[in-house]
């Protein structure tokens, strides 16, 4: 009985490490797909996608391929407003060529990628109510 357990346990890591394997392929494929690069962080696989997803919306709505710059203001604002509403508010994104920064943010709320030659930080920090 016991060979059993340890041979369902060897499965199950088998399987497990196969999923992770492919999750991170199919993750790489993404963002080759959209050349995005992720440079920083610490945010899970599924908010990245709703990134980058919301990122390759709107560039594609304001005509990118017919040679017009992005506009970082408006690619800011676009994703702040889109985290705000899905994940509540304190989002903050700056989106530019040149930039730098030091911030603070939550835990699982930053993320520091570029699309190919603008770089793109999103995060997040907490709101404390104010006492009176």
């Amino acid at each position: 009985m016991e060979e059993a357990e340890k041979e369902l346990e060897r499965r199950s890591k088998f399987l497990s490490n196969l999923i992770q394997k492919k999750k991170a392929n199919d993750q790489q494929n993404l963002h080759q797909q959209l050349n995005f690069k992720v440079k920083a962080s610490d945010m899970s696989i599924v908010l990245q996608n709703k990134a980058f997803k919301c990122a390759k919306d709107h560039i594609d709505s304001t005509s990118l391929g017919n040679g017009i710059k992005i506009d970082s203001k408006r690619l800011a604002l676009a994703l702040k407003k889109e985290f705000d509403t899905s994940y509540g508010p304190a989002w903050h994104c700056i989106v530019g060529t040149s930039f730098g920064s030091y911030v603070t943010h939550s835990i699982g709320g930053f993320l520091y990628f570029s699309i190919n030659k603008v770089y793109v930080l999103l995060f997040k920090t907490t709101v404390e109510p104010m006492n009176h």
